[in-house]
């Protein structure tokens, strides 16, 4: 069977038809750019020193230290790693259930809502103001951290199962229906084999983006290397900054590989 291709360009349909008025559109678009632009309050002085603080950055990320702040970079990564892989296991754990509860064609209307605005809040938040209320309800430290990413990642595997369990194919959650099975046999049989290569991926997609978090929140004082990037920023050690940075990177690319292997590896 051959297939046909179109010889002539076509050109995509327009939102405004109206040249006069795509015209106007672009042009207030663009004068309000302008005043915007406009509004900006620059300390070029500032900039100057800015430059100045980032070329030196920049040298000390060329000249890397990883020795005279080992011991701090060593506790920071250990905890940023032990935050990353519990949070994610319990994230991933606790998602599940919420998942299930907000897929619409497997929960009832009120489990579907209240799974739902679980999921709504903590995608509402981002996992810097999470740490912020956390640390300040729980103090400086892992701890916080390990909360905040557990929460975070609830909310990104639940939402992304839910929307998997919901486009399922209906046809072989039918024919375990009609066996007479229970919902819990309904789940097993006919739901988990068709999300479970996907929920693998996502697990792993989460746990390289938590150890990147984990970084992040650590400028708060939710423990874990970022708070020792942090340090050493203040204290204008870039050369120990910059082996930070690196170490982050490599670990990032080996999780990066090593799930990319893994995908393979489980389909």
């Amino acid at each position: 069977m051959s297939t046909s291709y179109p010889t002539t360009w076509r050109r995509p349909p327009q939102i405004i038809k109206d040249r006069t008025w795509r015209i106007g559109l672009q042009i207030a678009i663009l004068v309000y750019l302008v005043l915007a632009v406009g509004t900006l309050e620059v300390n070029w002085q500032r900039v100057a020193v800015g430059l100045e603080r980032g070329q030196r950055f920049i040298m000390g990320f060329l000249q890397p230290d990883f020795t005279s702040r080992w011991n701090d970079i060593y506790r920071g990564l250990i905890e940023s790693l032990t935050m990353t892989l519990t949070s994610t296991v319990i994230g991933v754990i606790l998602s599940i259930p919420v998942g299930i509860g907000a897929a619409r064609n497997l929960a009832p209307a009120p489990v579907y809502y209240f799974c739902r605005a679980i999921i709504a809040v903590s995608r509402s938040l981002q996992e810097v103001i999470i740490a912020i209320f956390l640390v300040a309800m729980f103090g400086f430290g892992p701890f916080a951290g390990f909360l905040t990413l557990s929460f975070a990642t609830i909310g990104f595997i639940a939402k992304l199962l839910a929307d998997d369990i919901e486009e399922i194919d209906e046809a072989q959650a039918e024919a375990v229906r009609s066996t007479g099975a229970s919902w819990l046999q309904l789940v097993n049989y006919a739901i988990q084999p068709q999300v479970m290569p996907r929920l693998i991926g996502l697990s792993l997609y989460r746990l390289d983006i938590n150890f990147r978090e984990s970084a992040v929140i650590g400028i708060v004082g939710a423990g874990g290397i970022g708070a020792t990037l942090n340090t050493a920023i203040d204290r204008y050690e870039y050369d120990s900054a910059g082996a930070i940075l690196l170490i982050i990177i490599g670990i990032v690319m080996i999780a990066e590989y090593g799930s990319s292997y893994l995908r393979k590896f489980l389909q």
